[in-house]
């Protein structure tokens, strides 16, 4: 059972509108936006956070930042964050290769080495005690220019929250998300544990 309980989609009417956003994402609004709805300028803020990171302003596909999310999520133990992740990196278009190995990414020839950069990034800001050091940097600088590392840092930022968020609350996740979950995650210890 989750910390705080959901709130109704229908509590917050300015909130609703904004979690459109989340049925093309992720089919569905999640919990977490639910539960943030308590202290609507809460959820208001965080909707237009998760907008403005997600938006596509260079070379740093949809699908890739979703895969920078898994790894985030996948650093931080998260299992919530993981399904969410690789559903949207599924809906967004990620190779299907890519879905099958994203625990591979390292080794997996379906990975590009500008995409190792910036997974090997987000495992490496995603980490307590943070691990970016000048062979992170030295290789991101490779394949990606300033505004596209800052784009790629937007993502791990905000899903250092939503790890905190969702592993604090014990946010109840959403079928989609299991279904997801179960088929890419499942077969290397994925679970839903507390999030049932």
């Amino acid at each position: 059972m989750p910390l705080v309980k959901p709130l109704s989609p229908d509590h917050d009417i300015e909130t609703k509108a904004l979690a459109e956003f989340f049925n093309e994402t992720l089919g569905f609004c999640p919990n977490s936006v639910l539960t943030m709805q308590r202290r609507p300028t809460i959820s208001k803020a965080f909707i237009n956070l998760n907008k403005a990171v997600m938006a596509n302003e260079g070379r740093v596909t949809s699908a890739l930042k979703r895969m920078i999310a898994w790894v985030s999520s996948n650093a931080a133990g998260c299992r919530y964050c993981q399904a969410h992740a690789i559903r949207a990196a599924e809906r967004y278009g990620a190779e299907q290769e890519q879905l099958d190995n994203i625990w591979e990414y390292k080794t997996h020839p379906a990975f590009s080495d500008a995409e190792r950069a910036a997974l090997d990034f987000s495992l490496a800001a995603s980490q307590v005690p943070n691990a970016v050091d000048d062979s992170i940097k030295s290789k991101l600088y490779e394949y990606w220019d300033e505004g596209e590392i800052v784009e790629m840092l937007g993502v791990i930022s905000l899903f250092g929250y939503l790890n905190r968020w969702n592993d604090s609350m014990g946010t109840s996740i959403e079928t989609g998300a299991v279904e997801s979950g179960n088929t890419y995650l499942e077969k290397h210890g994925w679970n839903t544990g507390k999030h049932s």
